[in-house]
């Protein structure tokens, strides 16, 4: 019912995740990620695949061995499907063999992607190539691309609605966690809600506080000054705001 892409960038230490299905808020359920590792349990989806599996890869266990261990203790195993980074580096999957044809996974070096219920093996591949591919995209737009592709090569057979995109820098939260629970365009939707977030959200992120810096940044001249330029570059190229937001006269 499902295709997602799990992918890090080593420079940085980004790990993402992004989803797509006709299975309403699939962005809630199926992406975990942590500061070094990431996992998306999904088909018949199990949550504790996600939620143990993600604690015992930040304990430094590797992919393979949690994933073997859940299919041993998982009566449902051949209706799950899952795939995962480690702390390590290295990528993992599992697709059951029950799980709703066409089902399938590939991993790489630096992303992964598993998908069920789709319309052929193209979707998988298309989205792990254009992945690969588009190296020159920044991390979040280079994950929308790459779905994209998959929707392009026929997606989840039963159509669209839903699509989540999530992003950590090496923190227990996200930096970005982006999600379209109903819409009859999920991946355009995210689009949007990523080129809102580029307006004045992704300014003040940079600013959160970290493991390593429990105040982080608490001066707002510079987040003032990164949304100016970032209003004038727009009004510049004459890109209107895509926001809902309303204004308060009263303010």
């Amino acid at each position: 019912m499902t295709y997602s892409l799990i992918a890090r960038v080593p420079e940085t230490g980004e790990i993402g995740i992004a989803v797509a299905s006709r299975f309403f808020a699939c962005g809630a359920i199926v992406p975990h990620i942590g500061p070094r590792s990431a996992v998306a349990t999904q088909a018949f989806v199990n949550p504790m695949w996600g939620i143990e599996g993600l604690s015992r890869l930040e304990d430094g266990e590797a992919g393979k061995d949690v994933l073997s261990d859940f299919v041993m203790r998982d009566g449902g195993q051949h209706i799950r499907q899952c795939h995962a980074l480690d702390m390590h580096g290295n990528f993992t999957a599992h697709t059951g063999e029950d799980c709703v044809d066409w089902c399938g996974h590939l991993t790489g070096a630096e992303h992964s992607v598993a998908g069920n219920m789709l319309t052929g093996p193209d979707v998988v591949r298309a989205t792990f190539d254009a992945y690969a591919s588009a190296d020159d995209l920044p991390f979040p737009d280079r994950l929308l691309h790459a779905m994209r592709a998959g929707e392009a090569s026929g997606g989840d057979k039963r159509g669209r609605q839903a699509a989540g995109l999530k992003i950590h820098r090496g923190e227990a939260y996200a930096t970005l966690d982006l999600r379209a629970d109903d819409h009859a365009d999920p991946l355009a939707e995210l689009a949007r809600l990523l080129d809102v977030a580029r307006e004045r959200y992704v300014h003040v992120a940079k600013t959160f506080a970290t493991t390593r810096d429990f105040s982080g940044s608490t001066d707002r001249e510079p987040i003032d000054a990164a949304i100016e330029a970032e209003d004038a570059g727009r009004r510049a190229a004459g890109m209107a705001s895509q926001s809902n937001a309303t204004e308060n006269e009263a303010f």
